[in-house]
């Protein structure tokens, strides 16, 4: 089923993958207010850059959270769970289960805090830095550079900038 917001104004220039096809277009769904919903846009461009981020990784198996998770205590030695959990706004019994997931696979450790015994500072394993290390070179070679090639360098400054201050302030 296609979903679309309208047919480009010219659909001669339009790049598309495919022709459409005008049985389904008749019975294509209408967003209505949907297409000019700032959060349904954000929400289906997510949608098209998780599953690009997880072809490029896959080999790897890792989702974009699991690969968020690894990212923070590889640049922030000695922080614990909780501090992670937080800064990337995952819930923690979400966070939890991430967490045993990435242990099963020997990609980080929990490791009790001698500063507060209620606490557990997050480690990557030498197997985990080496995944973090393919994953991180999969993602700038192929998905980042997917994104660049298609918003160009000052439309991702911007877009990165506009998305940085929707986090921040609203």
């Amino acid at each position: 089923m296609t979903v679309y917001k309208s047919a480009p104004v010219n659909a001669a220039k339009a790049p598309r993958k495919e022709q459409a096809d005008p049985v389904a277009d008749a019975d294509a769904l209408q967003l209505g207010e949907l297409s000019e919903h700032l959060g349904y846009a954000l929400k289906r461009a997510q949608l098209k850059i998780f599953d690009d981020f997880l072809r490029c990784v896959a080999p790897l198996q890792l989702t974009p959270a699991q690969f968020s998770v690894v990212v923070l205590p590889d640049r922030n030695p000695g922080r614990n769970q909780t501090e992670i959990a937080n800064t990337l706004g995952i819930l923690r019994p979400n966070f939890v289960a991430m967490l045993d997931g990435l242990e099963s696979r020997d990609l980080c450790t929990r490791v009790r805090s001698t500063n507060d015994r209620r606490s557990h500072i997050l480690m990557l394993t030498d197997k985990g830095r080496a995944v973090l290390t393919r994953a991180k070179k999969l993602v700038a070679t192929k998905h980042e550079a997917r994104l660049n090639e298609l918003l160009g360098p000052a439309n991702r400054a911007a877009l990165l900038e506009m998305l940085g201050k929707i986090a921040r302030e609203f």
